[in-house]
């Protein structure tokens, strides 16, 4: 199949159409309109075949995690999404796995109203690159850098279901029922970018991130851009059922604590704000748990189980190696 023809077949038509696209896929750039008063916010991330998934995962669920990494960073900031272009490198064509990755892609545009705008196709190794684009009010991105000693440490949903599922699907963990691994496992491959909450707390949080590295190891990132340290309960850490009962109670600690691919976003808010914070979050339906607060003590994270000192047995999250 040649390149335009894959284009046209399986992206030049499909997905939602937004009035704000003035020129889409079929051009030699896509031109865009900026709503006034509002900012642009950029983000891009590459997955790669057997280092960002599974050489053998769903072509349907390829396409999903990579749009949902792009909207969880949009989100994290507090952005609305809009836009996406992707660029795809594949060795040949499978169209009945082109068929899958454009259902999984489409999936994921057409729930938060955003439109593929154009990008590229190539042949090597399979990987995508997707650039995505979102606007946020003057004045109201969430950045990493914001939290203060005394603010409150927040993070939605629950953590450690990616990691776990990732061990299922390696055949190197079983869980305790299939109600339990059809969870796990569909958390590590349809990661939920929180947009609404991103949205709703731009106005209420101090910092924000989203975990795509472990808990502790990306909440190190705003406490590092904020010159804080942080004391984290692990007994309040919000841990599905599911992970407790494949694991038990410490090794769930341990993952909900290090394991990545969550794309769940951990913030902060300090004292005034925590009122305005439940009623920013309820139209979202979604629940953040309070598991810490932030410290004067730069660089330091101190972990308490039931207020007894807690210590991790091995290294903290992900870190990419070249």
């Amino acid at each position: 199949m040649k390149e335009f023809d894959l284009i046209g077949r399986y992206f030049a038509d499909g997905g939602h159409q937004r009035k704000d696209v003035l020129v889409g896929i079929g051009d030699d750039c896509a031109v865009t309109s900026v709503p006034a008063n509002q900012q642009l916010a950029i983000t891009t991330d590459t997955l790669v075949s057997g280092v960002h998934f599974l050489k053998d995962a769903p072509a349907r669920s390829v396409a999903y995690k990579a749009v949902a990494v792009n909207l969880s960073d949009l989100a994290a900031m507090g952005a609305e999404p809009a836009w996406i272009s992707l660029s795809l490198s594949m060795s040949h064509v499978d169209e009945a796995w082109m068929e899958e990755f454009a259902n999984g892609l489409y999936e994921l545009t057409r729930y938060y109203s955003v439109q593929l705008i154009g990008g590229d196709t190539v042949r090597g190794p399979l990987a995508m690159t997707i650039t995505a684009q979102g606007f946020i009010p003057p004045e109201n991105a969430l950045k990493r850098s914001g939290a203060k000693p005394g603010d409150w440490i927040y993070v939605t949903g629950t953590t450690g279901d990616a990691g776990a599922g990732l061990e299922i699907l390696k055949g190197e963990r079983e869980a305790k029922s299939e109600a339990d691994k059809d969870f796990l496992v569909k958390r590590h491959l349809y990661p939920t970018p929180r947009v609404a909450v991103g949205t709703a707390i731009r106005r209420t949080a101090t910092s924000c991130i989203d975990v795509s590295d472990g808990l502790l190891s990306d909440l190190g990132h705003i406490l590092k851009a904020s010159n804080c340290g942080a004391l984290v309960h692990v007994d309040r850490l919000p841990v599905s059922s599911p992970l407790f009962n494949c694991l038990g109670a410490q090794e769930a600690y341990r993952y909900a604590l290090t394991a990545g691919d969550d794309y769940e976003l951990v913030f902060t808010v300090n004292e005034e704000q925590r009122g305005n914070l439940e009623t920013s979050l309820a139209s979202t339906g979604v629940k953040a748990t309070c598991i810490g607060q932030v410290t004067g003590q730069k660089g330091k994270v101190d972990l308490k189980l039931y207020d007894a000192p807690y210590e991790l047995p091995d290294a903290v999250g992900y870190e990419h190696e070249f």
